[in-house]
Formats: structure tokens, sequence, C-alpha cells
């Protein structure tokens, strides 16, 4: 927990890194911070992870908020809803709520997974019932997101003084 060097985890293979060209002045933060993808996946559940990072000047990234959408929660926290396999579908996930100044000269970084444990729990990608699939079930997923006109994955943050 807490804020950590996110050197070790953007270098992976599976995390998509998107980062802002240098702040020409300070941008406040202060409220709830969400992403939300556009994305599809080869498997019949799966789970979306984000973080929300600054960049300093040197290049050190370090995490600010972090959150989890599993698929088939996506529409209602107690009603799981399943996906097709291959279809796009809208996530939304909430970063929570945060209070920060990114300075003059950093960047604003958003990372995007389908994993992080052990931050959050493993998703087997399987679509079956929670905590009773055995690991050696679990399905290696294909993800793909998505960030165009017709699919505008982003980044909301609530910007005060803007």
């Amino acid at each position: 927990m807490g804020p950590a060097d996110q050197a070790g985890v953007e270098i992976l293979n599976g995390v998509l890194v998107y980062t802002s060209a240098p702040l020409e002045e300070d941008l406040t933060v202060i409220g709830p911070v969400s992403v939300t993808l556009y994305a599809a996946t080869s498997a019949p559940d799966t789970d979306f992870t984000s973080k929300l990072c600054v960049v300093s000047p040197e290049g050190r990234s370090t995490n600010i908020q972090e959150g989890i959408i599993r698929a088939r929660y996506r529409q209602s926290s107690t009603d799981p809803r399943p996906i097709m396999p291959d279809e796009v579908y809208e996530y939304r996930i909430d970063l929570g709520p945060t209070a920060y100044v990114f300075e003059a000269g950093h960047c604003v970084r958003v990372q995007v997974s389908s994993s992080d444990f052990p931050q959050w729990d493993w998703n087997l990608n399987t679509g079956g019932p929670l905590g009773i699939e055995s690991v050696t079930q679990a399905r290696v997923a294909t993800q793909i997101v998505l960030h165009d006109a017709e699919h505008p994955s982003r980044l909301t943050l609530p910007v005060v003084g803007a």
C-alpha cells in the first residue's frame, strides 16, 4: 500500500502505459478519479486494473491511486452479468478520491493491465464461481483496449480551477 516506484511494473508486456507531456503549470486534482476503458477479451471473464501515476522530470513513476473492475461486475457489484468473449464493452474503473498536485514539469501517467496481484485477487478468466475454482483451471486471456473516436477510453480527473 502507498506510493511506490513503478519502474518494475511498467516494463512488463502486460501493462499499457499512457503518459502526458510534461505539464507547463501545476495541475490540482481533488475528488474522484476514474478510467473508462473500451475493451475486449478472449475470456468469458477477466479483470481490468488501472493506476494513476506521477512521473518526475527525472523519469521516476510513482503510483497515486489504483482500481479494478471485474468484467462480470461492470454494471453492478451485486448482479453479475456475463460477457461474450471478443465483444467490446465499456468498463469504468473507479480509482477512488484523491487530492494531489501534479507539479509543473511532471507528467500524468495511466497504467492499464489485467492484473495487479497481490494488490487484487487473481481472476482465473473462466467466468466460473468465485473462490471455488482451482488455479489449474486458469485461462490465458488476450486483452484489447480500444482508444479511438468511436471508443473513447479515457482518464477522468476532477481538476480544480479548470
